[in-house]
């Protein structure tokens, strides 16, 4: 399979034609060889428009969904992110090529080391991944720029927003299994947090959240 020619595709039919018109989101994902982050039996779907199973029950999210949530972020070459649940490291190397540093907080310790074996791979050394329970952060290497949540929460968690730095962004499908799920925005400004919905989107689960520890405003 020509991956090279895959990912231009993905670039220009996927992603392009649906409102991504931010040229640094558009280089990072033509720059990141997707398939580079899934197990060697499954590279063959990497550029499907959908999310892929790269192990049981974690998910590699969707090329769009994550176009349009990095282009909501407007990440900035000054900006430390952190990335919640990036089970195959894909969406944390793509934010490596927007921002400063990049912490990659990962439940799963074998999808962990999979996901750091693969950064090492293709010499992205602006990343480092950590290993936690993602519903509460990792505030050690805090505060962030930006927070990027690599799946669907049944909504966006204090704990987490709290690690913010001020003016710093925060993206997540809510899916709280009331209708479709709705990709998220949330702006710290000083102690006050403003909530957008951008768009509905379909995102399978992170593991580990619950409806305890809500962001309410």
């Amino acid at each position: 399979m020509d991956f090279a020619a895959a990912r231009r595709n993905m670039v220009e039919n996927q992603i392009r034609t649906n409102r991504v018109n931010d040229p640094g989101v558009t280089g990072a994902l033509g720059g990141v060889p997707r398939e580079v982050f899934l197990p060697k039996a499954m590279r063959g779907f990497a550029y499907v428009d959908d999310a892929i199973e790269a192990a049981p029950g974690r998910w590699m999210m969707q090329p769009l969904v994550l176009a349009r949530l990095l282009q909501a972020t407007a990440i900035k070459p000054s900006d430390v992110v952190l990335t919640v649940g990036d089970a195959t490291g894909y969406v944390t190397a793509v934010a490596a090529r927007l921002a400063n540093t990049v912490v990659s907080l990962e439940c799963d310790p074998d999808l962990a080391q999979r996901a750091g074996a693969a950064l090492s791979e293709l010499g992205i050394d602006n990343a480092a991944m950590v290993q936690g329970p993602l519903a509460k952060g990792y505030p050690a290497q805090g505060p962030y720029g930006v927070i990027i949540f690599a799946g669907s929460v049944d909504d966006i968690s204090a704990v987490i927003c709290r690690q913010l730095a001020d003016g710093g962004r925060a993206v997540a499908v809510v899916d709280g299994g009331r209708g479709p799920g709705k990709a998220t925005l949330v702006v710290r400004v000083a102690d006050t947090y403003g909530r957008r919905v951008l768009f509905e989107a379909a995102v399978p689960a992170l593991p580990g959240f619950s409806s305890k520890s809500h962001f309410s405003l």
